[in-house]
C-alpha cells in the first residue's frame, strides 16, 4: 500500500502543465506546445517556456494554453507575448530596422575578417616577391663561398 501511494505521490510531482491542462483539441495541444517551444522564457533567459521551471515560465505557459484554446491564432499569441516582454522572447527576432544588426551582423564581420586576410595575405606575396638587391661587392663574395663550398 506504501508502494502505490508513494508511486502516486511521485508521479504527481513530475507532472507538467501539459500533463494537467485539458485541451479541447489535439489540434490545440501540438500548436499550444510549439508556441511555447518558440517562446524564451523572461526569468531564465536561455530556455524555452517548455524547458523552463520557473514560476515566470509556467504562468506564461498557461497564459499560451488558454489563448490558444480560447481561439486565438498563432500571430495573436506572439503580439500579446511581445507586447507584454518585447521581442526578447522570441528565438528568431523579426526582420526589422531595430534587428538589423542581429541578422547582418555576423555577415559583415566575416565580410570584414576575410578583407583582413586578403590584405594579409596580399601583403605576404608582395613582400616575398620583391628581390633583395645586393651589391657588386656582396655578389662577388658570394660567389667565392658558393665556388669553396662546391669543391
Amino acid at each position: 500500500m506504501a508502494a502505490v501511494l508513494l508511486t502516486l505521490v511521485t508521479a504527481s510531482v513530475n507532472a507538467t502543465p501539459v500533463d494537467t491542462y485539458q485541451f479541447k483539441s489535439v489540434d490545440n495541444q501540438k500548436r499550444a506546445l510549439d508556441l511555447a517551444h518558440s517562446l524564451r522564457c523572461p526569468q531564465c533567459q536561455n530556455q524555452n517556456l517548455i524547458d523552463s521551471n520557473s514560476p515566470v515560465a509556467q504562468d506564461l505557459r498557461l497564459e499560451v494554453y488558454e489563448m490558444v484554446d480560447a481561439g486565438k491564432n498563432d500571430a495573436e499569441v506572439i503580439e500579446f507575448m511581445t507586447s507584454r516582454y518585447g521581442d526578447f522572447v522570441l528565438y528568431k527576432p523579426r526582420m526589422e530596422p531595430k534587428t538589423l544588426v542581429l541578422w547582418l551582423g555576423p555577415l559583415g564581420l566575416l565580410l570584414i575578417a576575410l578583407a583582413i586576410g586578403f590584405v594579409f595575405i596580399r601583403k605576404q606575396r608582395i613582400a616575398a616577391a620583391d628581390e633583395v638587391e645586393i651589391s657588386a661587392e656582396e655578389q662577388n663574395e658570394l660567389d667565392k663561398l658558393l665556388k669553396r663550398d662546391g669543391k
